[in-house]
């Protein structure tokens, strides 16, 4: 466990970390609308780079670890962090995009799992109880509560249902908070 102090962001990084955010979520939007069978995870790739950087921002995964791509993107039964590839969308698939954008120095990143064509009930059940766990972590994420207590609220739901969790990410959490220093120095030294 670190000892470190977490670090206060003042108003005007939160509003600067807001719009970043905001940026993300409108890329997930521009590339909704373009999922279908026959795309690529490749194109989908090409359009968030070139989406994110007309906005005046720079795509923080790529480089970031030597990943490169702008987005991750992980079809099926892939987790987290898949690469972009040529194998084309099916009908039935699902893919999870992972964008992260780095807009005057400050991060937004966020993912979102989308249907391609028409899926199959078990999917369509599989994504409903996922949502459904991600706004019970939500409900959890207030003063006073612990990150164990939103990790348990979208555990037991899962669980509730049948599924898992994959717990090996919660290293990642960490690194991505001790990085978050390393991450701003870098945009600032690309003069984003």
């Amino acid at each position: 466990m670190s000892s470190k102090k977490p670090v206060i962001k003042t108003d005007d990084e939160i509003e600067l970390i807001r719009q970043s955010s905001l940026l993300v979520g409108k890329t997930l939007a521009e590339l909704a609308a373009r999922i279908r069978p026959g795309v690529t995870t490749s194109e989908l790739d090409r359009v968030a780079e070139e989406f994110i950087r007309d906005h005046s921002a720079y795509p923080g995964f790529l480089g970031y670890h030597n990943f490169p791509n702008s987005i991750c993107a992980s079809v099926n039964s892939s987790v987290v962090h898949g690469i972009p590839n040529d194998r084309p969308l099916q009908e039935g698939d699902i893919v999870s995009l992972d964008i992260g954008v780095v807009k005057d120095g400050y991060w937004g990143d966020s993912a979102y799992t989308f249907a391609v064509g028409n899926v199959s009930p078990e999917i369509r059940q599989l994504l409903k109880v996922t949502k459904e766990s991600l706004y019970l972590g939500i409900e959890q994420a207030i003063a006073g509560n612990r990150t164990g207590d939103i990790g348990c609220a979208v555990q037991s739901h899962a669980e509730s249902f049948g599924y898992g969790v994959v717990s090996d990410l919660n290293k990642r959490t960490r690194t991505r908070i001790e990085e978050e220093d390393k991450k701003k120095k870098k945009a600032q030294r690309l003069r984003i």
